[in-house]
C-alpha cells in the first residue's frame, strides 16, 4: 500500500463535497453582504457571483473536480472563482472571513437540512405506530416485564407505548435544532473583524434564526454536533429495543407477527428461513452511532479554546450517523407498515402462565376487602398449587376450590376476571391498557406529531425563503442591477 502524503492525510475533499452547494450558497451571502456593505464595488459582485453560479452549475453537471492539494471545499471554490474571474474579483471573496467560521457555516446548513430529513422519518414512523396501535387497540397480547408473561395488553397498547417513546426523540432532535441554527458567519477567525460587516444579513440570507454572537465561542464550538449525535444515539438505542420486539415477537415461539417477504432474507443452506435480517443490522447498527457519539466527544474534550485541526474530524462522524440512523428510521416504517399480527396467537399466549393473576388479586382487594399483600399472597399459592397439578387458570372450578381451602369463597361466575381480554379492558386508568384509553392516547400522540409536522413545515419553508431571496438577488445582479438598490 501507497504511503501517504502530507495533503492526502489532511485531505477532507471527500467528505466535504457533500456541503458544496451549503458552501457555495454562503458564499453568495457573504459577496452579498460584502458589496451592500460597500466593502466590495458591485462590479466584483458580480464578477464574483456570475463565477459562483457557474460553479453550482459545473458541480451539478458533475464537471467541478475537487482538487486534494487544496485541503478542502472551501479552497476548491475559491479557486476556482479566482481561476476564472481573476485574483482582482477572486481574491475578494474572503475578506471579513476565515475557514473556520466558513466551515461551520456549511456544517450547520448541512445538518439542519439533515435533521428536518430525519425528523420527517421519525415523525413517519410515529405514524406507522400509531395506525398500528388504531386498527389493534383491542387485540390482546401478553405483555412483558424481565422477557416473562407479565400481564395482557394489545397490541394497539404495545405500538403506541414505541411511538410514545419516540415523539420524545423527536421534541429532544427538535430542540437541537434551535442550537444548529444559529449564524457563525462573521467570526473570522477568533475575533471577528474590523470590517463593517453585517451579520444580521447574512443570517436572513442564510435562514439561521439567530447570529451566533461570541466569535471565540463560534470557531470553537461544536458542541452541537455532540448534542444531535445524542439525539441520534438515544434516538437509535430506542430503535433497536423495537427492533429486537420484532425479532421476538417473529420466532416460531412467539409467534405473534408475520414481516412481509421483502423485509425477511433466506438461508443459503435452509430453504425454509425467514430471517429478520433487517431489524438485526438495526440492533448492530446503534452501536456505530454510538462510536460516532463516543469519538466527537473524545476529539472535544482536550481542545484549548479556539479552533483547532482536530474539529475536522467531526463531520465524518456526524455525516454517517445520519445516514444509519435516518435509513434505520425509515426501515422500520417500511417493516410496521406491511407486518401481518396473528390475532389468534397472541390472544392464545395472552391468557397463559398465569397473566391474569395481578388482576385476581385486585378482585379480592375490591370485592372481598382484602389487603392487598394478602391478596397477593393467597394468589401466589393458588398459583403454586396449579403449576404443581400442571393446571392453568382455565380450570376456572380449580381455581375456586383452590381459594376456598384459603377461606376466600367466589362464584365461578366471577373467573371472567381471568379473561385476558377482560383484564385489559379493566385496566382503564390514565395511561392503561382499556381500548378507549388507547385510543385516547394515539389521538394525543397523533395531535403531537401533527404540530412536530407543522413546526418541520415551517423550518423548511424559511430555509426554502431565504435560499429564494439568496438565489433573486444573485440573478439580478448579474442581470445587471446594483445590490445597493435592491430590498432585503
Amino acid at each position: 500500500m501507497a504511503k501517504k502524503t502530507v495533503s492526502d492525510y489532511l485531505d477532507s475533499t471527500e467528505i466535504d463535497r457533500l456541503m458544496l452547494e451549503e458552501d457555495i450558497w454562503g458564499n453568495k451571502a457573504h459577496a452579498i453582504m460584502l458589496a451592500r456593505q460597500k466593502i466590495i464595488s458591485s462590479d466584483d459582485l458580480r464578477q464574483i457571483l456570475s463565477w459562483l453560479e457557474k460553479a453550482l452549475e459545473d458541480y451539478r453537471a458533475g464537471k467541478f473536480k475537487l482538487d486534494k492539494d487544496a485541503e478542502d471545499i472551501h479552497m476548491n471554490v475559491e479557486k476556482y472563482i479566482t481561476c476564472g474571474a481573476g485574483i482582482e474579483y477572486g481574491g475578494k471573496l474572503h475578506t471579513a472571513r476565515s475557514r473556520n467560521d466558513q466551515v461551520l457555516v456549511d456544517t450547520k446548513m448541512y445538518s439542519r437540512e439533515r435533521v428536518l430529513d430525519l425528523l420527517e422519518s421519525m415523525i413517519s414512523l410515529c405514524q406507522e405506530l400509531l395506525k398500528t396501535a388504531g386498527k389493534h387497540a383491542a387485540t390482546v397480547m401478553p405483555g412483558y416485564t424481565h422477557t416473562q408473561h407479565a400481564q395482557p395488553i394489545s397490541f394497539g397498547f404495545w405500538g403506541s407505548g414505541y411511538a410514545s417513546m419516540f415523539i420524545r426523540d423527536i421534541e429532544r432532535l427538535g430542540e437541537a435544532y434551535a442550537r444548529i441554527n444559529t449564524n457563525p458567519l462573521g467570526a473570522c477567525a477568533l475575533s471577528g473583524t474590523s470590517f463593517p460587516i453585517d451579520r444580521e444579513m447574512t443570517s436572513q440570507l442564510l435562514g439561521f434564526d439567530a447570529v451566533h454572537e461570541h466569535a471565540l465561542d463560534v470557531t470553537s464550538s461544536r458542541d452541537f454536533v455532540a448534542e444531535v449525535l445524542s439525539c441520534m444515539a438515544i434516538f437509535m438505542s430506542n430503535l433497536s429495543r423495537l427492533a429486537n420486539d420484532l425479532v421476538l415477537l417473529t420466532t416460531h415461539e412467539f409467534g405473534m407477527v408475520s414481516l412481509h417477504k421483502s423485509h425477511v432474507t433466506g438461508s443459503s443452506i435452509m430453504p425454509q428461513k425467514r430471517n429478520p435480517d433487517i431489524a438485526e443490522v438495526i440492533r448492530g447498527k446503534t452501536g456505530e452511532v454510538y462510536g460516532n457519539l463516543i469519538h466527537v466527544l473524545t476529539i472535544s474534550k482536550g481542545i484549548p479554546h479556539g479552533y483547532s485541526r482536530d474539529l475536522q474530524e467531526v463531520k465524518g462522524p456526524l455525516f454517517r450517523a445520519f445516514d444509519t440512523v435516518e435509513s434505520s428510521a425509515d426501515m422500520l416504517g417500511q417493516m410496521i407498515s406491511k407486518m401481518t399480527v396473528n390475532e389468534e396467537r397472541a390472544a392464545e399466549l395472552a391468557g397463559g402462565d398465569f397473566a391474569c393473576a395481578t388482576e385476581l388479586a385486585d378482585f379480592l382487594v375490591r370485592e372481598k376487602k382484602m389487603p392487598f399483600r394478602k391478596a397477593h399472597a393467597t394468589v401466589k399459592k393458588v398459583v403454586g398449587e396449579l403449576i404443581e397439578s400442571k393446571k392453568g387458570f382455565e380450570c376456572i372450578e380449580d381455581v375456586a376450590g383452590l381459594l376456598k381451602k384459603q377461606g376466600v369463597n367466589v362464584s365461578i361466575y366471577d373467573m371472567g376476571i381471568l379473561d385476558a381480554k377482560n383484564a385489559m379492558d379493566a385496566h382503564n386508568s390514565v395511561g392503561g391498557t382499556s381500548k378507549d384509553e388507547v385510543c385516547r392516547m394515539a389521538a394525543l400522540l397523533s395531535a403531537k406529531l401533527s404540530d412536530h409536522e407543522q413546526l418541520l413545515v415551517g423550518r423548511r419553508r424559511k430555509i426554502d425563503s431565504a435560499r429564494g431571496l439568496t438565489d433573486s438577488l444573485c440573478r439580478a445582479v448579474i442581470e445587471g442591477e446594483s445590490i445597493n438598490e435592491m430590498a432585503i
